[in-house]
């Protein structure tokens, strides 16, 4: 049947880059590499370096998710032309639906995969830290500024990466003047680096009794986490510590019989703070935590030790600067400035579903295209 043939050749023309895709990810070495690691794992005393043989166990654990995606890959394909072959020989119209959906997966699997293997960064492997905030407009502006923290807890969700809260004040009537979240998973930052900027919303405001329309900003700050295997030399004397309670209605998102610690980097005038841990030892813990990667991403991005570098692309928190607007109302848009990319179906934006922005940046700044389509 002509519509199972015409969606045969379509898939069929996706085959060539697949099996490019195995070269860009360089496949072969991995196997190679997860063979090595796992002989490792099996010499006598490997765990006698517990911290070492971890590292060696989180590599092997990540070379295997790389080499399973690709696997899986190539079953839906098989898997998917053998659907086709034979709905077309049955010449059973009930199964173009499901072929077609099939065969789209397959597209936007390999699409993803594709894009991970721009992700060449030295930090882009890591975990991410996401710290909100909210711009001028008080309780619109904190409100909107908890839809992205929202929406981004959500995206995590559908990766299955796991988020910490390390930080959360509340707002005055509604939302959050300001949180940090920290997103754990596989190339969470490469990933969400590119979400670094200001974020702007239109809508008829609920807090507004006249019903109407108001503009509000809400920017966020991506930073990767550094580990134990890059050294970084903080001079304690250059911190200053303070320590306070918990505050806020944060409900479960605080432990508000903690100690809550403030950090505050002389030099450059970096601030964190955290108050999610039992003790004030594990807050002040995670605080360093927080320093050290934003003092590591300033040295990378512009090789100078100042807060103007960590904040980068950052800027004010009002009209013009945004990267990105989501309108709700007259119509239904979310449209990202720097790449064109836009999505009608706002919910589904809310929720989570922002892989077309990600994908978007990533594929625009790999073609050196990228622009303000304001």
């Amino acid at each position: 049947m002509i519509q199972f043939e015409e969606l045969r050749l379509e898939l069929e023309r996706l085959l060539p880059e697949i099996e490019d895709l195995a070269d860009a990810l360089g496949l072969k070495a991995m196997e190679s590499e997860i063979e090595q690691l796992e002989h490792r794992a099996a010499e006598p005393g490997f765990w006698d370096d517990m911290e070492n043989s971890q590292k060696i166990l989180q590599r092997t654990s990540m070379l295997k998710n790389k080499v399973q995606n690709y696997r899986e890959l190539t079953a839906a394909y098989e898997d998917t032309h053998a659907l086709i072959e034979l709905a077309d020989e049955e010449e059973d119209l009930s199964l173009l639906e499901e072929a077609q959906a099939e065969v789209e997966k397959v597209k936007n699997n390999l699409e993803a995969q594709r894009l991970s293997t721009l992700l060449t960064g030295e930090y882009d492997g890591k975990n991410a830290i996401l710290t909100f905030h909210a711009g001028s407009g008080g309780t619109e502006a904190q409100d909107w500024a908890e839809m992205l923290y929202r929406m981004y807890s959500r995206w995590a969700e559908r990766h299955d990466f796991k988020v910490k809260t390390l930080d959360y004040l509340d707002g005055e009537e509604a939302g959050l003047k300001s949180a940090v979240i920290l997103v754990e998973g596989l190339n969470a930052y490469g990933y969400l680096k590119s979400e670094a900027g200001v974020h702007r919303l239109v809508r008829v405001s609920p807090f507004d009794s006249s019903g109407r329309r108001h503009t509000s900003f809400a920017s966020l700050e991506v930073m990767p986490e550094i580990d134990d295997t890059i050294e970084v030399h903080i001079n304690p004397e250059d911190i200053k510590m303070d320590v306070y309670r918990a505050s806020g209605a944060g409900g479960q998102k605080v432990n508000k019989t903690s100690s809550a610690v403030r950090l505050t980097h002389i030099p450059t005038g970096i601030v964190v703070s955290c108050q999610v841990e039992r003790s004030q030892h594990q807050n002040r813990e995670v605080a360093m935590k927080m320093l050290t990667s934003m003092l590591v991403e300033s040295k990378e991005r512009d090789h100078l030790y100042k807060i103007e570098d960590i904040k980068g692309v950052q800027k004010e928190i009002t009209w013009g600067s945004q990267i990105r607007s989501y309108v709700f109302m007259p119509y239904t848009l979310a449209k990202d400035h720097r790449t064109g990319f836009e999505s009608s179906n706002i919910n589904a934006v809310m929720d989570g579903d922002i892989d077309g922005f990600i994908n978007a940046y990533l594929k625009a700044e790999s073609q050196n295209s990228l622009g303000n389509t304001r």
